[in-house]
Order: structure tokens, then C-alpha cells, then sequence
């Protein structure tokens, strides 16, 4: 009984000593820790950071031509549908008919059976043949009527005394005839499907055996020859152009910045797109390269008039909000918002700023330029 008595006394004394050690390890380890610790030296200084270095292109005031651009639809001068003028079972589809086939103008493409339009042909160069022949007989009488009065010493009373009223019926009579004769061999001239321009068939509509009516379609030929675009300018653009721009040359260019040649302006201007507010500007492109395809959208560059004291930046120099930033000749940053002109390459045309020039413009802005901020300026060419 007293064993177990003393070893329940030692058991509190051996936990109070291991707490003790475990505080004295641990007051150990801290002093050691402060005493490995790296210490910094700061030092009070009075030189300030150095200032930003900005890229800076040189610009001086010059006079320039303006070249305005916009994108454009190529569309073809002739695109029709074309329809049958006649009625009649088709007898024959040429080669030139089928959909995807380029053809000449003239080239065949349908043919309609004609045998009611042959014996209409016929049938009307008879009728001619007799009116003709009455106009001879009409002419004959008038001739014996006035030669009779002549022997006779004495005026004829009236124009019906020397059938002159049935000459003139007879003459009325012969042109009538005649213009039917010309319906009916335009209607037989009809009946064979010609390509009225040169282009390519992009669809058709009718088949060989197929009964044709007037007005029902045939084929949809579009031209491949001659095109036409039309562009559309603000109106703040239209006053940069020396007016009249008709005949003006343009120059052409893909997406890609590839030169497809050129168009000439055929009209400009006279009235506003009634959805844009634009004007609109006319454009022909007689011979078009292969580049050149209907449907695509092209870039038309028309030059325009000369104007003075202007200054020409990269695109990257004007910001997001429309501001410029310069450096003046005490380093420091200045904003203006400038009289925009034109754009053209990548590259913006501005109304030169107040003062002398040259002037240093920050290549590229950043949104944390203050104004008054020094900067190092570092030349990049202009």
C-alpha cells in the first residue's frame, strides 16, 4: 500500500519537469533563431527613382494628299435570270446551259420548237406581199386620177377625187404588215436561247422536254467581264475628296493587302444612303484581274485633295480614348485630343498640334502616363 502511495507522488513531479525542459528547449530555440536571423540596413536617401523611359517618334508638320478607304462589294455590271420569251416544248440544252459553264455572249443555250413561229413568219410576209401589192394598186389610181385631171385642164374638188385617203390606208396598211412581220421573226429569233453577255452560269432552272412559257425562267447568268462597287463615305470623309471625283482612278486591294489593280470612279456623291447617312461612291472595273471575284469585299483607296500642316503617326500612337501624348522640350508628358483626317496603312493622319514643330510623340501609350510626368525619351525614328 505505501509503494502504490509513493509512486501516484512521483508521477506529478516527473510531468512538471518534463514541462519545465519542454519550456526551457523551447525558450532555447527562439533566442537561437533571433540570433540567425538576417538583418537589412535601410538608409534614408534623398535621390529619387529614375524617370520612365517612352519611345518616341520625331514628327514635323507637312502637306500631304489624302487617300480615303473603305470596303466595297464586288458585283457584276450584268447578273440576270433569264426567262423565255416564247412557249414551247425545249428541244435542245447546249453545253453553254449548264449550271458552272463560262460562255461568251451569243453563245447557244436553249433551243424552243419554232415550227409555230416559222408559219407565223410565213403567214406575216404574206400579209406584207398583199398590202404591197395594194399599195401599188393605190398608187396606180392615184396617178390615173391626177392624170385625168390634168387632161382635163381642172382642179380635183377634194383629196377623195384622187384617191389620196386610200393611198394613205394602203401606206398605213404596208407598215402594219411589216411590224407583225418583225414580231413574228423576233418571236422564231426567240426561240433560240442566246448568252446576251459574256459571264458564267451560276444555276438552271429548265430542262430538255420541259413545255416553256413566257416569262418562266431558264438560266441565272451573272458577268464576269465588267464590275461594279460601291463605297460608302462619311461625310467627313466626302469633304477630303477634290471635287468632281468622276473619273477619278482608285486603287484596289484584298484583305490580305494584296494590289488588285484598279477602278475607275464612274459617280460619287448627289445623294445620302437613306440607312447609312453615307455617300456613295461608283465604281467600274472593266478588266478585272483574276483576283478580282463577285461577291468579295475589296478596300478602295480614292486619293483626295492636298492639305497642309499635317502630321502622319502610327496607329499605335493614339489611345483608346482619341488622345495623343507628347513629350515637350523639358521631358515632360503632355495630352491633346487631335483633328483626326484620315487612316491609311496602319498609319494615322492628324492636323498638326499648335506651335513650331518638331514634336515627340509617344510611340506607345500607357494608361498610367499622368500629365506633367517626367520621362526619358528614347528616339525611334520619324
Amino acid at each position: 500500500m505505501t509503494d502504490k502511495t509513493s509512486e501516484a507522488q512521483r508521477r506529478p513531479a516527473r510531468r512538471w519537469l518534463w514541462i519545465g525542459l519542454s519550456l526551457m528547449l523551447f525558450v532555447a530555440i527562439v533566442i537561437l533563431l533571433f540570433d540567425m536571423e538576417d538583418t537589412v540596413d535601410v538608409q534614408a536617401t534623398n535621390i529619387s527613382p529614375p524617370p520612365p523611359t517612352v519611345s518616341v517618334v520625331t514628327v514635323v508638320p507637312e502637306t500631304v494628299q489624302t487617300r480615303v478607304s473603305a470596303f466595297a462589294e464586288v458585283r457584276p455590271r450584268w447578273d440576270a435570270e433569264l426567262r423565255s420569251a416564247v412557249s414551247g416544248r425545249i428541244t435542245a440544252v447546249h453545253a453553254g446551259a449548264l449550271a458552272g459553264t463560262q460562255v461568251e455572249r451569243g453563245a447557244p443555250l436553249f433551243s424552243i420548237e419554232n415550227a409555230p413561229y416559222q408559219s407565223a413568219v410565213a403567214a406575216a410576209e404574206m400579209e406584207l406581199e398583199r398590202a404591197e401589192l395594194a399599195l401599188l394598186r393605190a398608187q396606180n389610181n392615184v396617178t390615173v386620177a391626177k392624170r385625168q385631171f390634168e387632161r382635163d385642164g381642172v382642179e380635183p374638188p377634194n383629196e377623195l377625187a384622187v384617191n389620196l385617203p386610200q393611198l394613205r390606208v394602203a401606206e398605213k396598211t404596208v407598215a402594219a404588215a411589216q411590224a407583225r412581220l418583225n414580231a413574228a421573226r423576233n418571236d422564231l429569233k426567240d426561240a433560240e436561247v442566246v448568252a446576251p453577255f459574256s459571264g458564267f452560269v451560276t444555276r438552271r432552272f429548265a430542262s430538255l422536254g420541259q413545255t416553256a412559257n413566257p416569262g418562266d425562267p431558264l438560266i441565272h447568268l451573272s458577268d464576269n467581264r465588267q464590275f461594279e462597287l460601291v463605297a460608302a463615305f462619311s461625310q467627313a470623309d466626302w469633304t477630303l475628296f477634290d471635287h468632281p471625283i468622276s473619273g477619278v482612278a482608285a486603287d484596289l486591294t484584298h484583305r490580305s493587302g494584296e494590289s488588285l489593280g484598279q477602278a475607275r470612279v464612274r459617280r460619287g456623291g448627289g445623294f445620302l444612303d437613306q440607312d447609312t447617312r453615307q455617300v456613295r461612291v461608283f465604281l467600274d472595273v472593266a478588266n478585272p484581274g483574276d483576283g478580282i471575284l463577285a461577291g468579295d469585299f475589296l478596300k478602295v483607296h480614292i486619293p483626295g485633295r492636298r492639305i497642309a500642316d499635317t502630321v502622319t503617326l502610327p496607329e499605335s500612337a493614339l489611345t483608346r480614348a482619341g488622345y495623343i501624348w507628347l513629350v515637350d522640350e523639358n521631358d515632360h508628358l503632355q495630352r491633346f485630343s487631335p483633328n483626326i483626317l484620315f487612316r491609311s496603312e496602319g498609319a494615322v493622319t492628324i492636323q498638326a498640334p499648335d506651335g513650331n514643330g518638331p514634336w515627340r510623340v509617344a510611340k506607345t501609350p500607357l494608361a498610367s502616363f499622368l500629365r506633367g510626368q517626367r520621362v526619358t525619351p528614347l528616339s525611334d525614328g520619324g
